[in-house]
């Protein structure tokens, strides 16, 4: 598969050398620069099987009913010189790749599983989302900093979503008041017409060998939607801080996440697949519209079993996502802004977005926007490498455990 695909085998040893010189210790002068959030309530909430922490939530009352919420990214371009050996690594990468048993990784294993990655109980470097908001999901005020964080705990989707089911365990009240805003913002999204996409992931358990002993559906519950809310939140306030510009002056060049409105063509051929089921769909009239009547569908489909089919095709009719410095805003989120700033660990597009900020941020001017869409178009196509190749390895893994089962 990683011939197949032109992945590299093997991480370039000059890159992995460059990267044990980097100091793992935070100086004070750099302390003193951010934002110090070592104190607020931290944590992270991954997979079990997660090794590079790129994301963590704080939160602490504020008066009036408000929350502080902190969306808190590892600062990886704070390592990560422009230029250096191991960023003009990342870019060729572009992204890192899942295959069911080994991950090929865009930074060298020192910074994303070490020095950048946000272990609990450890002093890291952060680029950060502050909002101050309401329970009801309204945010009053946002600003984005740099920051220095210490989690004060990881937890696995698992454990996050026992406390929200059972009300009880650390930090209850914390994990319950993100819950209850996740979900206001959820739905609001949902009244602007995002489509809700719920698909079910094949993931496999395998032994040290990588041999599958057992596959399942890995099902989105209100953990991960918890974390995705507050990510989705913060990548659309980047993009919007950058991309509203004040009256008669053209925004900055930044690489936006964007996604079309569905071909008619293809929605077409959709409605007339899924009439066979019985099913009808709107393919005319606002964009709200067609995607409120996407919705319908999948919500009608829930638990029948030509769910996964009709899904399947429904996602096929929809456009690519993917990024460009042409802002067109995310059809299928419903978002007008919206941008890649929460995985810096694994997608280099984070790493263009934080470096930009940082430096419109200090009043820096506008970059090229030739050069930045070329590394939007080279980001865009490894991705969609990378997701074929992580989907022919699920499909081999698929095999290799029913070939004991013929």
């Amino acid at each position: 598969i990683l011939a197949e695909f032109g992945l590299p085998y093997v991480y370039p040893q000059s890159v992995e050398k460059a990267a044990d010189k980097i100091p793992a210790e935070i100086s004070a002068e750099e302390i003193a620069r951010r934002e110090d959030f070592r104190k607020v309530t931290t944590f992270t909430i991954d997979p079990k099987d997660a090794k590079d922490f790129d994301d963590a939530l704080s939160i602490r009352p504020l008066k009036d009913g408000l929350r502080e919420v902190g969306v808190h990214i590892a600062d990886v371009t704070h390592y990560v010189k422009e230029g250096s050996i191991i960023d003009k690594e990342a870019e060729k990468r572009a992204t890192s790749v899942y295959l069911v048993d080994r991950t090929i990784p865009m930074l060298p294993e020192r910074l994303c599983n070490f020095i950048c990655s946000l272990r609990p109980n450890e002093e890291k470097l952060a680029f950060s989302a502050i909002f101050d908001i309401t329970e009801k999901g309204e945010v009053r005020d946002s600003r984005i900093v740099h920051t220095v964080i210490e989690s004060d705990r990881r937890f696995t989707y698992e454990e996050a979503q026992q406390i929200i089911e059972t009300k009880e365990g650390d930090f209850k009240d914390e994990i319950l008041m993100l819950d209850t805003i996740a979900k206001a913002l959820r739905e609001k999204r949902f009244t602007a017409g995002a489509i809700n996409f719920d698909r079910y992931e094949v993931k496999f358990e395998i032994d040290e060998k990588g041999k599958p002993i057992s596959v399942y559906f890995k099902e989105s519950k209100d953990a991960n939607k918890l974390v995705e809310e507050f990510m989705l939140l913060a990548n659309r306030t980047v993009a919007e801080k950058i991309g509203k510009a004040p009256k008669g002056k053209k925004p900055k060049v930044l690489p936006y996440r964007i996604h079309d409105l569905p071909d008619p063509e293809k929605l077409d051929n959709l409605a007339q697949f899924i009439a066979r089921f019985g099913y009808r769909l709107r393919t005319s009239g606002t964009k709200t519209d067609v995607s409120k009547s996407i919705n319908h569908l999948l919500d009608d489909i829930q638990g029948k079993k030509e769910e996964n089919l009709i899904e399947t095709v429904s996602i096929r009719a929809m456009q690519k996502a993917r990024y460009s410095t042409h802002n067109i805003g995310h059809y299928g989120l419903a978002f007008d802004y919206y941008t890649h700033f929460t995985s810096p660990i694994r997608r280099f597009p984070d790493m263009m977005v934080h470096r930009l900020v940082t430096r419109y941020m200090d009043g820096g001017r506008s970059v090229s926007e030739t050069k930045y869409e070329d590394l939007c178009d080279h980001s865009s196509n490894m991705e969609q490498i990378a997701a074929n190749a992580e989907r022919a390895s699920i499909k081999y893994k698929q095999v290799e455990f029913m070939s004991e089962r013929l």
